[in-house]
């Protein structure tokens, strides 16, 4: 009896097409709305920067972000991140011309407070506190921020002299803007072609079943870093697909009862401070910092966090049993 050749044939060719297919009009819908918050923070950064408002403000922050070896308009940088995504605090980056030591120290200052008005949102409805979740947020920032200031090598030129020279050097309005014409429709090219290559990662990772397994092989080590083991698949998508595109799912494992809400605020204090390590980190990566100096800090910050929340939630029950 013969067989239809056409049934040995691997069916991947067909599931990679149809990743790609699926993959495009979301990656179209994303990169625009992106893009329509990158491209005008990035030109009212411009405009601050030519008017010199940009250097009043530079001053007034610089003896905080100073402690960490950063020039004061870091601060704009670091607020940018905190109120929106870090394709915006990229932009900023670029429109500064910030390189060297401050630009790792602030990618990984972003990368832990970064959109914190929706994804601290989200982390409430998963059962934390809003507040907390800002704090741990923001103390891991500093602290991450000021632990590779005290590693990290000295620039060969200051980095606060050469981000004074950025802002305070304005050779006229239409010239600065026709070079911001010309770093932002490369970035903006970047911007779309990164969104439409993680989107088809991301599905052709759940095509194949490669996620499932990814979190089965983390069950334990993420158990070191004090994440519940019935946590490790939203530990997948919280580093895949991030806290915004992720919220569904993580909304819905607590919603449906395969998480309590003890184990997703555990959780939760886990990729409040890492998270999205595969797109986020890329996107630093893709102007030059180096990847471990934002990911292996990172990881360490998260599991400190986890587990002093759970030494806090152990001591109220000492004493209760002590009394």
């Amino acid at each position: 009896m013969e067989t239809d050749p056409t049934a040995r044939r691997p069916a991947w060719p067909g599931t990679l097409n149809r990743c790609v297919v699926e993959a495009v009009p979301p990656a179209l819908r994303t990169g625009r709305w992106l893009l329509s918050i990158t491209v005008p923070v990035s030109l009212a950064v411009l405009i601050l920067k030519t008017t010199g408002a940009l250097a009043l403000l530079a001053k007034l922050f610089a003896p905080i972000f100073a402690l960490l070896g950063l020039p004061g308009e870091s601060a704009i940088v670091f607020a940018t991140a905190c109120l929106l995504n870090i394709y915006s605090c990229i932009a900023v980056i670029e429109t500064l011309g910030m390189t060297g030591r401050a630009v790792t120290i602030l990618a990984l200052m972003c990368l832990i407070s970064h959109n914190l008005p929706v994804e601290s949102t989200v982390q409430k409805k998963t059962g934390s506190s809003l507040l907390l979740m800002l704090a741990v947020r923001l103390t891991a920032s500093f602290a991450g921020g000021f632990a590779l200031h005290l590693l990290l090598p000295p620039d060969s030129v200051p980095a606060a002299a050469l981000a004074a020279d950025k802002v305070l050097a304005t050779p006229g309005f239409f010239a600065e803007l026709q070079a911001w014409a010309v770093s932002m429709a490369y970035l903006c090219v970047k911007i779309m072609v990164l969104v439409l290559l993680l989107m088809i990662l991301q599905r052709i990772l759940e095509a194949f079943g490669i996620t499932g397994r990814i979190s089965r092989w983390l069950k334990y080590p993420l158990t070191l870093l004090g994440v519940p083991p019935k946590a490790a698949f939203l530990w997948v998508v919280a580093n895949t697909l991030g806290l915004a595109y992720g919220a569904g799912v993580i909304l819905d494992h607590v919603s449906r009862g395969q998480l309590t809400r003890a184990e997703a605020d555990l959780l939760n204090h886990h990729i409040a401070i890492s998270h999205s390590l595969l797109e986020d980190t890329l996107l630093f990566v893709a102007i030059g910092v180096p990847v471990w100096w934002i990911t292996i800090p990172r990881l360490i910050l998260a599991g400190i966090a986890v587990w002093l929340k759970r030494l806090a939630d152990g001591l109220p029950r000492r004493r209760s049993l002590v009394s």
